[in-house]
C-alpha cells in the first residue's frame, strides 16, 4: 500500500492511527464531515471530538456547512484538546457552489477570493494554520480552466508559507487530476470524492492516486451505497466478525486505499467507526466486497 496505517498507542499524538502524505504531514486514516449539520453542527462536531475524532472535514460554504460553528466545538475542547492534536480540513468553493453568503468579495479575483475565504476559516476555526485546505470542485465538469489554475497557485502560496500544511482538491475526475499533477508546481496531496460501489468505488481516481502518492479520502460510503450495507455476505462476515455491516464497510473501503469520512449523528456509531481499526478482512472478503456494484 503507498499509505501505510500507522499505530502509535503511546504518543503526544492525539490520533492513533494515520496516513502519511507525500510531504510527510500526517492525517488521521477516520474523519468526520460536518457537511448537513446546519444548527446541530456544534453539538454533533463536539460529540465526534468526544468519541475520539481528531480530523475534522468542513467547508467554508453557507450552502452545506456551518464551519463557524465547527469552530465553537473546537472552542469547547481547547483545554483538553490542544490544537496540534487536530488535523482540520476546510474547503474554498467557488461562486457558482455558494448560496447568498459567500465568504468573500465575488467582484474581486480568484487570487483575492481564496485569501478571503481562507482568512475567514482561520477565523471560524479559531486557528493560525489549516491542516489540508481543499479545491472544493473544479471551475467546470470538464477540463481544468484558467480560474482553476489561478486557486490552484494560490494554493500553492499558502502551502509554501506553511498557513496550509496540504492542499488538495474534491470532485475531480481522473483526467482533470491527471492534468492537475502533471502541471502544478505542488502536486495535490489528498483528494476527496464522493465513492460508490457502481462506480468500482471510483477506481479510476484511486489508482492514479495510489500510483503516485495521493491520500484518497471517500465520502457517502453508507449513505451512498445502501446494497452493500445490506447484501446478505456483508451481513454474514459482519456477524462472523462480531461486527455491524457499517463497520466491515468502512474496514473495507479502509483495506483498499480510502480514508474514509462519516458524517453520523450517532454516538454509538461515531464509537463504533473508530473501532474498525481493531479487526481485519480477508483478501476474499475484500474482493468479494469490490464486486458488489448494485
Amino acid at each position: 500500500k503507498r499509505h501505510r496505517l500507522r499505530s502509535r498507542r503511546n504518543s503526544k499524538m492525539s490520533f492513533r492511527h494515520f496516513v502519511k502524505a507525500s510531504n510527510g504531514v500526517k492525517m488521521p486514516a477516520f474523519m468526520y464531515g460536518t457537511a448537513w449539520k446546519k444548527e446541530a453542527t456544534t453539538k454533533l462536531t463536539s460529540l465526534a471530538l468526544q468519541s475520539g475524532f481528531r480530523g475534522i472535514d468542513t467547508a467554508n460554504q453557507h450552502k452545506h456547512y456551518a464551519e463557524p460553528l465547527v469552530g465553537e466545538a473546537i472552542a469547547e475542547h481547547k483545554d483538553s484538546i490542544k490544537r496540534e492534536e487536530l488535523f482540520l480540513q476546510t474547503k474554498f468553493t467557488f461562486a457558482r457552489g455558494q448560496d447568498h453568503i459567500i465568504p468573500y468579495d465575488v467582484d474581486a479575483d480568484f487570487t483575492t477570493q481564496v485569501q478571503q475565504s481562507f482568512d475567514s476559516s482561520l477565523k471560524h476555526l479559531g486557528t493560525n494554520y489549516i491542516d489540508s485546505y481543499v479545491l472544493h470542485g473544479p471551475y467546470s465538469g470538464e477540463g481544468l480552466t484558467d480560474a482553476d489554475w489561478t486557486v490552484w497557485r494560490k494554493f500553492e502560496e499558502l502551502n509554501r508559507k506553511g498557513f496550509a500544511k496540504m492542499i488538495g482538491v474534491s470532485n475531480i475526475n481522473r483526467l482533470q487530476l491527471e492534468e492537475l499533477f502533471a502541471k502544478s508546481e505542488i502536486h495535490p496531496h489528498i483528494v476527496q470524492n464522493r465513492c460508490q460501489a457502481k462506480y468500482g468505488w471510483d477506481r479510476e481516481v484511486r489508482e492514479f492516486c495510489t500510483a503516485n502518492n495521493i491520500i484518497y479520502q471517500g465520502f457517502w460510503l453508507l449513505t451512498g451505497n445502501p446494497q452493500v450495507v445490506q447484501d446478505e455476505r456483508v451481513i454474514e462476515i459482519a456477524q462472523q466478525l462480531n461486527r455491524t455491516p457499517g463497520q466491515v464497510v468502512f474496514r473495507f473501503t479502509h483495506q483498499i486505499g480510502i480514508v474514509p469520512l462519516t458524517g453520523t449523528s450517532s454516538e454509538l456509531h461515531m464509537r463504533e467507526d473508530l473501532e474498525i481499526f481493531d479487526f481485519a478482512l480477508s483478501d476474499d472478503d475484500v474482493k468479494m466486497i469490490e464486486r458488489i456494484d448494485g
